[in-house]
C-alpha cells in the first residue's frame, strides 16, 4: 500500500468542484470516448445483499467501483449502500489510490445530470424554477450543480419531501420544501423549468400533464428493470436522453417500462455523447428527459480527474471501510 493515496470526503470535496466535474465528464465524451464501449456493471449475490461491481478503463486510469447493498442495514441504522472507488494505473494495473464511495458518487452523478441537459438549459434565459423530488444526498447536489453551471440564475427551489419535518439542514438552506401527495406539488411543477427526481420510488411520481410541455426532467433514483420515476407519457412526448442505448434497455426502468407499453421505440432515445458532441441537437420546444442508470466510466472519469488536482493528495490516511454510496 506505500505510495497509495486515501482520499476521503473532504479531500475529494476539496479536490474537484461540481464545475469542474461536469466538465470532465464533457472532456471524455469530446474526446472521443463512447459509453457505449463500456463494461457493464455486475451483480453478485451474498446471503446477506449484493455486491455491486463496476469497472471501466479510460485513457490513462482503470478503476472499479465496489458497492455493497445490504436492504436490512437500515433497520440496524447501518447504510443500505457502501462504496469505495478503486484507481489504477491503466498500463501497469498498479494501485494509486483509494477514494470514498459517497463522496465520488454525489459528485459524478449531478455531473453527468447536468452535462447531458446543458444545451437546453442554455436555452433558458430567465430565472430557473426547479423542482427537485426527494431529500437526499443526489437531490442536493444536483441543485449545487445546476447552480454552479448554468447561465440563469436559480430563482426558486422546491423540495418534494414525504416527511418535510425531517429534511436535512442542507435541503433547508436551499430551498422550499413541500409534502409528496399534496396539491403544492402540481402548483409547482406546473412553472418548473427542471424536475430532478432523485427517489426511490418504484411507481410514477406525477403524471406527465403535470410538467410544462417544455420542461427538462432529469430521472436518477432508480436502476431496475421494473421500477421508474417517470410515466409512460412523459416520455412519450420528450427528446429522451440516455447514458448508452444497450444499457438504458437492460436497466432503466423507466425506459424499458415506457417501451413495453408502446409509448417509445428505441430508435427514440438519444445517447447523450450525440447530444454532449453536437452530433444532435434537441428539438425547441420539445421537452426534454435524461434517464440516468450510472454507468463504470462516469466513476473512473471523476475519480482520474480528482487525483489530477493538486489538492487531491492525502498521505498518512488510512482507507477504512463502510463507505455510504448513494448509487
Amino acid at each position: 500500500m506505500n505510495g497509495v493515496r486515501y482520499l476521503d470526503t473532504a479531500a475529494v470535496t476539496a479536490a474537484l468542484t461540481p464545475a469542474d466535474a461536469v466538465e470532465a465528464i464533457t472532456a471524455a465524451l469530446t474526446a472521443g470516448f463512447d459509453p457505449a464501449s463500456d463494461t457493464a456493471r455486475t451483480t453478485a449475490h451474498t446471503g446477506h445483499g449484493h455486491f455491486l461491481l463496476m469497472p471501466s478503463e479510460v485513457g490513462g486510469h482503470a478503476g472499479v467501483k465496489v458497492a455493497t447493498v445490504a436492504p436490512e442495514n437500515p433497520a440496524s441504522g447501518l447504510p443500505r449502500i457502501q462504496a469505495c472507488y478503486l484507481l489504477f494505473d491503466a498500463a501497469t494495473l498498479t494501485l494509486q489510490a483509494i477514494l470514498d464511495g459517497t463522496a465520488l458518487t454525489t459528485l459524478r452523478t449531478p455531473a453527468v445530470s447536468v452535462a447531458a441537459v446543458r444545451p437546453a438549459l442554455s436555452r433558458i434565459r430567465e430565472p430557473l424554477r426547479v423542482v427537485v423530488f426527494g431529500g437526499g444526498p443526489q437531490a442536493v447536489a444536483h441543485v449545487d450543480t445546476l447552480a454552479a453551471v448554468v447561465d440563469a440564475p436559480v430563482a426558486t427551489v422546491t423540495f418534494v419531501v414525504r416527511r418535510p419535518e425531517q429534511a436535512t439542514a442542507a435541503v433547508r438552506e436551499r430551498g422550499d420544501m413541500i409534502r409528496a401527495g399534496s396539491e403544492d406539488v402540481r402548483a409547482a411543477l406546473a412553472t418548473a423549468h427542471v424536475v430532478i427526481c432523485a427517489t426511490s420510488a418504484r411507481a410514477p411520481l406525477f403524471p406527465a400533464d403535470a410538467v410544462s410541455p417544455e420542461a427538462i426532467v432529469i430521472a436518477i433514483g432508480s436502476h431496475e428493470p421494473d421500477a421508474r420515476e417517470l410515466d409512460s407519457a412523459l416520455l412519450a412526448t420528450a427528446s429522451v436522453i440516455v447514458e448508452d442505448i444497450d444499457t438504458a434497455l437492460r436497466e432503466a426502468g423507466d425506459v424499458i417500462l415506457a417501451q413495453s407499453e408502446g409509448a417509445i421505440e428505441t430508435g427514440d432515445l438519444i445517447p447523450m455523447k450525440a447530444v454532449v458532441t453536437g452530433t444532435v441537437s434537441l428539438a425547441v420546444g420539445r421537452r426534454v428527459v435524461f434517464k440516468s442508470v450510472g454507468m463504470s466510466w462516469q466513476d473512473l472519469t471523476v475519480a482520474s480527474a480528482v487525483l489530477a488536482q493538486p489538492d487531491s493528495t492525502a498521505e498518512g490516511r488510512q482507507p477504512r471501510t463502510g463507505i455510504e454510496a448513494p448509487r
